[in-house]
């Protein structure tokens, strides 16, 4: 089913209240029962639409996910409602009221802005895309403040709206976009969309985004939830200190927000008693040297990722272990280590190695020695390819 307004009558309405909490393994069961009393591609429709919700909790929430209507390149393309929020809070305090959301999708966005209490004019193109940010606005209550339109972002004028948000379509036939000319619509369309608002924008891209091809007259931001990278921001009439040029990496829940201070890279120094593994929107940023300046540390190897210290200074923008040991890689003393030591559990992370965690997992603990656990990283301690034995600082 191509439509959603089957769906959005009283009888779609009570079947998918009806088979919200369908067990996936059920499904041909309750399908064939559905269908003695309702048409099968509504009951079709339905249990696809309770599939997409079930899928969505994780991003907005079971007491929206389980209200709202999606696709599936909607469940999987759009912001993460903590995310959304955290954006949205950002524009209200750039004194922001209005918004248009271009590529607005299943109106994500435009559901955390609109309540922030700014007014949004929500456009996209595909028809089915647009029927679900109409329906999820009338939903949630938002269809007061979030207006939908089925149009090519390219042809809408935004004068009449505060600010303008882009979240550029960076999924193709092939999968991921990475050179951002080839995003839908490109980069440098949605940069001059961004020039000519009134007030502030911003342009969603890709985490993976090179910081050379952030305009000179943006703010670049990154920002990770729950230690994953969700995305990158490009903000414009920021102004307020930090403005053109600007970058940070902002860390939630929290928010915790870490701005470049433009410091030159750390000194590399051996390994101390603390490792510290920063947040990928910290490394993403660019801003390990501002982590490894507030911990009074170094790094461990000039093109590696990781700062070390002598003493620990808890930060949300790093994880702490204290190290208990520093070996050559081998894995015949790594295998007899966690014998030894009568290990069970061992995480194994890596940065600047080309060993495969699961591989030398299985390789030196095929099954458990004890109820120990241990962290090892595979990494280079000033270019030689080392292992460092540790654990979390709790």
């Amino acid at each position: 089913m191509n439509d959603l307004a089957p769906l959005l009558t009283p009888e779609g309405r009570a079947l998918l209240d009806e088979v919200r909490d369908t067990d996936p393994a059920h499904e041909l069961a309750v399908a064939t029962r559905l269908r003695r009393e309702h048409p099968a591609e509504l009951v079709s429709a339905a249990l696809g639409q309770a599939r997409l919700r079930q899928r969505a909790v994780v991003k907005f929430g079971a007491e929206d996910a389980l209200r709202m209507f999606f696709t599936p390149d909607g469940v999987e393309q759009s912001t993460r409602a903590s995310v959304a929020a955290y954006r949205a809070r950002r524009f209200r305090e750039l004194g922001v009221t209005s918004v248009a959301d271009l590529c607005c999708g299943i109106g994500g966005d435009a559901i955390a802005l609109a309540r922030a209490g700014i007014r949004v004019l929500a456009v996209d193109r595909d028809p089915l895309t647009v029927a679900a940010a109409r329906a999820n606005a009338g939903a949630l209550g938002l269809a007061d403040l979030i207006e939908v339109r089925e149009a090519d972002v390219t042809e809408v004028d935004t004068a009449g709206w505060d600010a303008v948000f882009v979240d550029p379509a960076r999924r193709g036939g092939r999968g991921r976009i990475f050179d951002p000319e080839a995003y839908s619509p490109p980069l440098s369309w949605a940069v001059g969309a961004a020039r000519t608002a009134s007030r502030a924008a911003a342009l969603k891209v890709a985490p993976g985004i090179p910081h050379e091809a952030v305009p000179g007259d943006a703010e670049a931001e990154w920002i990770s939830d729950g230690g994953d990278v969700k995305e990158a921001v490009l903000w414009f009439g920021t102004g307020g200190g930090t403005g053109p040029g600007a970058v940070r990496a902002t860390l939630l829940p929290g928010p915790h927000t870490l701005l470049s201070r433009g410091l030159p890279d750390p000194a590399v120094r051996p390994p101390g008693r603390f490792l510290y593994e920063p947040d990928g929107a910290v490394i993403r940023a660019h801003l390990v040297a501002e982590v490894a300046e507030r911990l009074g540390g170094g790094l461990i190897d000039a093109t590696i990722a990781y700062v070390t210290a002598d003493e620990h200074r808890p930060t949300p923008y790093a994880t702490a272990y204290e190290l208990t040991d520093r070996l050559p890689f081998n894995a015949k003393k790594l295998k007899a280590l966690l014998r030894e030591r009568r290990v069970g559990t061992l995480t194994v992370k890596k940065r600047g190695s080309a060993v495969e965690p699961e591989e030398l997992r299985r390789k030196v603990l095929p099954k458990p020695q004890g109820a120990a656990s241990v962290t090892v990283f595979l990494t280079r301690v000033d270019g030689a390819p080392s292992m460092l034995l540790g654990h979390p600082v709790r």
